[in-house]
């Protein structure tokens, strides 16, 4: 009896409460400015913001979260430092498998599974001079130097490929060149 009237007691309170909804009037807002924000029209012009504009450019020297400048220049001096001084740093761990992966995805094609220079491409001509890594004089820092930047007929994979990435192929391409020797 006593569990009888604790359903329909529940019950009645609930067709009270659910009674009173208006689906026309909304339900009072204590923070409005927290549900309704103060829109701005890209790039348009408003006193609240400095110079007036609302686009503003990050602050001078600012970088993404978690990107590591790579400052030695695309020149053919800058190429002989990268080759001469640059080594991976110390916090980056080598997957010897993801720069295999990598290398074949984005190498393999001209360079040749490899490392030949005898990629699908180079074969059917659409690109000549394609080296070999056995004929040439390459340390990691030049690998990584040329992947970010290109060389020749060799466009930057930087976009492509993080910087993570680039390393993990210098360590890949240098393990083909021990092989192919």
């Amino acid at each position: 009896m006593r569990n009888i009237l604790n359903i329909i007691a529940v019950a009645g309170l609930s067709v009270l409460a659910t009674s009173c909804f208006d689906k026309s009037k909304p339900n009072y807002q204590f923070f409005p400015n927290m549900y309704e924000p103060v829109p701005y029209e890209t790039y348009s012009e408003h006193a609240v913001f400095p110079g007036g504009k609302e686009g503003l450019i990050p602050a001078k020297g600012t970088i993404k979260r978690g990107f590591m400048p790579y400052e030695i220049p695309n020149t053919p001096e800058g190429y002989a430092l990268a080759k001469a001084s640059l080594n991976k740093p110390a916090n980056i761990i080598i997957n010897e498998e993801k720069g295999k992966e990598l290398f074949n995805v984005y190498c393999a094609i001209c360079h040749g599974e490899a490392g030949d220079g005898k990629g699908n491409l180079a074969k059917r001509e659409k690109f000549a001079g394609v080296p070999n890594y056995k004929d040439r004089e390459i340390t990691e820092g030049s690998i990584f130097h040329v992947i970010t930047y290109g060389i020749n007929a060799m466009g930057s994979h930087a976009n492509q490929l993080s910087q993570e990435e680039r390393w993990q192929v210098a360590d890949y391409v240098l393990k083909l060149k021990a092989q192919l020797k």
